[in-house]
C-alpha cells in the first residue's frame, strides 16, 4: 500500500484501523439527520428536502469545500385516480380494472378516451447491436404494447440495460408506433412488492422543466400487477414465466381485449437544487479536470401508511451515500490531502424521479473544464461486514482496474454485477453521467451466493427498498460502512492523481458516447 492511501485511510477514520465504530458513528449521525421523521422523506420540492439540503451545504462549507447551490427546476405532475379509468374491452363487454390493486397508472399527461389494441412484445426492447428485436410487428402501429420487465438472457448486461432505460425504450417504442406500453414485473426479481409499489402509486411525477429536456413521450404507460396478469394475457402468464425462466424466447402474440384508458392529472412547477462542493486541485492543468464523488439527497416523501407510519425516510437510499459525501470530504480536510485534480462533491435532487438532478447536472455543470469520472453512492447497503465489495461497470473503464487495486490494498474482494437483469448500473444517477461519455461507477456491499449476507441483502429489498422500513431503526455495520468511505477516498485520490484521465475499455459499449 502506498503511503499517500495509508494516509487518506487514517485520515477517513482519524483514528486506528481498530476504531473503524468510532468512524462509522460520526457517519450514522449524519444518516440520523437526514432520514430522521421531520424531514418527512425528503421529497423533491418539500421543505423536508430543503432542510436536508442547507445541512448538506453547511457541511460541505466545514470541510472546506466551496459549497454552492445549483437551481433546477420541475414540472410536478399529479394522478387524479378518482377521475381517471382503465377498462378492458372484450366482446362488446367492458371490465374496470381496479387501480391499485390490478395495474398503476404512469402516466404523467393527459389522456382522455384512449382505446387500443394490446400486442405481448416479450421483453419490449429492440438492441441493434445484438440483432435483437421485439418491436417489428406492424400490428404495433396504434398499439399498447404490454412486456415482462427483463430482457434477453444472451445479450450482455449492460446493453440489455441501456436499452431498457426510459429514454431508450420510449424512443424505440415511438419509433415503431406504439400509444402506450403496459410493463409487468417478473414475480421472481420483482424487487418491490405490490403492496408497497401500490402504496407509494399517487406520488407525483416530475419531470425538468428546462425546455431542452422536453420531449414527447407515449401517450400512456402503466405497469400491471404480475399476480394479476392471466386476464390481461389471456391466460398466458405461466407460459410467459416459463419461457423466460428457461432463456427460451418469449412468445409475442396480439391479446383478446383493447384497453381504454383516462387520465386526468395536474401539473405544477416545482423548484429544488443540487449542492456542489468543490476541493479545486493543485495542479496549474489538471485542476481544470473534475473527478466527481455523487450521491443523491432526495427520497419519496410521504405515502400511504403502514403501520401507521406513512414516511419514506430513505436512511439507506441514500442518506447513506450523502452522509459519506460529508464524511470523506470532511476527512481529506483533516488528512491535509492534496490531489492534483480537482475533486467536487455532488449531492443531486431528482434522482428517485428518474434520475433527473445529475442529468441536469451532466448536462449544465457548474464548472470551468472537463468532467472525468463520476464514482456514484447510492444505497451501499452496509448491512454487514465488508469483505465483498460488488461494482456496477466494473469492467467497461479503467476505473475498474483503480477500485480493483484500492480494494486489493484494504484486503477486500471486488465482484462484478451479479444481477444484470436488475438493470442498476443504468439506475442511479452515474447513468447521467455515462451518457455524456464519462466513465463512472457504482457499489454495493457483496456476498457469496447462498450465504447468511445474501438473506440479510435480499431481505433488505424485500422488507424495507422504497418502504418506511428504511429508516434509522434498521441494523447497520458502523464499522464497515467507515471501511467503505475509506475505500472511496482512496479511490478518489488515486483517479484525481493518475497521470491519465479514466479511459473507456475499448470494448466497452459505452465508449460510444465518449466525446
Amino acid at each position: 500500500m502506498n503511503t499517500r492511501l495509508v494516509l487518506v485511510l487514517l485520515a477517513v477514520t482519524a483514528l486506528a484501523e481498530t476504531n473503524w465504530d468510532a468512524a462509522g458513528k460520526k457517519w450514522w449521525a449524519h444518516v440520523q439527520f437526514l432520514a430522521d421523521d421531520k424531514l418527512e422523506g425528503r421529497n423533491v420540492g418539500s421543505a423536508g428536502y430543503e432542510i436536508a439540503a442547507d445541512y448538506v451545504l453547511k457541511r460541505f462549507e466545514r470541510a472546506g469545500l466551496a459549497a454552492s447551490s445549483q437551481p433546477v427546476g420541475f414540472t410536478k405532475s399529479t394522478l387524479d385516480e378518482a377521475a381517471s379509468r382503465i377498462a378492458l374491452v372484450r366482446a362488446g363487454e367492458t371490465i374496470p380494472v381496479k387501480l391499485g390493486d390490478e395495474a398503476r397508472i404512469t402516466s404523467t399527461a393527459n389522456v382522455a378516451n384512449l382505446e387500443a389494441p394490446l400486442v405481448f412484445v416479450g421483453y419490449g426492447l429492440d438492441i441493434p447491436e445484438a440483432n435483437y428485436s421485439d418491436l417489428k410487428d406492424p400490428g404495433l402501429k396504434g398499439a399498447i404494447a404490454v412486456y415482462l420487465a427483463g430482457g434477453p438472457s444472451n445479450v450482455s448486461g449492460e446493453l440489455r440495460s441501456h436499452h431498457s432505460s426510459g429514454a431508450e425504450r420510449a424512443a424505440a417504442m415511438k419509433a415503431a408506433g406504439v400509444v402506450g406500453t403496459i410493463m409487468i414485473p417478473d414475480p421472481r426479481t420483482m424487487e418491490i412488492s405490490w403492496t408497497r409499489q401500490s402504496a407509494i402509486r399517487l406520488q407525483p411525477r416530475m419531470t425538468l422543466a428546462d425546455p431542452a429536456f422536453s420531449g414527447a413521450g407515449l401517450a400512456f404507460t402503466a405497469t400491471w400487477n404480475p399476480d394479476k396478469a392471466n386476464q390481461l394475457l389471456n391466460g398466458s402468464m405461466a407460459e410467459i414465466l416459463d419461457a423466460a425462466d428457461h432463456n427460451r424466447p418469449l412468445p409475442h402474440f396480439p391479446l383478446m381485449p383493447k384497453l381504454r384508458v383516462s387520465v386526468a392529472t395536474t401539473q405544477e412547477k416545482v423548484a429544488s437544487r443540487n449542492i456542489v462542493g468543490l476541493r479545486s486541485g493543485s495542479d496549474p492543468v489538471l485542476a481544470k479536470e473534475y473527478v466527481i464523488l455523487s450521491a443523491h439527497l432526495d427520497h419519496l416523501g410521504m405515502g400511504e401508511k403502514v403501520n401507521g407510519d406513512g414516511i419514506f425516510n430513505g436512511a439507506m437510499d441514500d442518506a447513506s451515500g450523502v452522509a459519506s459525501l460529508i464524511e470523506i470530504a470532511r476527512a481529506l480536510k483533516a488528512g491535509k490531502v492534496k490531489t492534483k485534480r480537482s475533486i467536487v462533491f455532488l449531492a443531486v435532487t431528482g434522482e428517485e424521479k428518474g434520475e433527473l438532478g445529475s442529468l441536469y447536472f451532466a448536462d449544465h455543470p457548474t464548472l470551468s473544464g472537463r468532467i472525468v469520472a463520476d464514482i456514484n453512492m447510492d444505497m451501499f447497503l452496509p448491512l454487514f461486514p465488508l469483505k465483498y465489495l460488488e461494482v456496477q461497470g466494473l469492467n467497461e473503464s479503467s476505473l475498474g482496474d483503480d477500485i480493483r487495486a484500492v480494494a486489493s490494498a484494504a484486503h477486500v474482494e471486488i465482484q462484478a454485477d451479479k444481477d444484470p437483469n436488475a438493470n442498476r448500473f443504468i439506475r442511479s444517477d452515474q447513468y447521467s453521467f455515462i451518457r455524456q461519455g464519462i466513465p463512472a461507477l457504482a457499489f454495493k456491499f457483496a456476498w457469496i451466493p447462498g450465504s447468511p449476507e445474501e438473506k440479510i441483502y435480499r431481505d433488505w429489498y424485500r422488507d424495507r427498498y422504497h418502504g418506511v422500513a428504511d429508516d434509522v431503526n434498521q441494523p447497520v455495520d458502523l464499522g464497515a460502512a467507515a471501511q467503505f468511505n475509506s475505500i472511496l477516498a482512496g479511490l478518489l485520490e488515486r483517479v484525481a492523481d493518475a497521470p491519465q484521465a479514466p479511459q473507456w475499455k475499448p470494448d466497452s459499449f459505452f465508449r460510444r458516447f465518449a466525446q
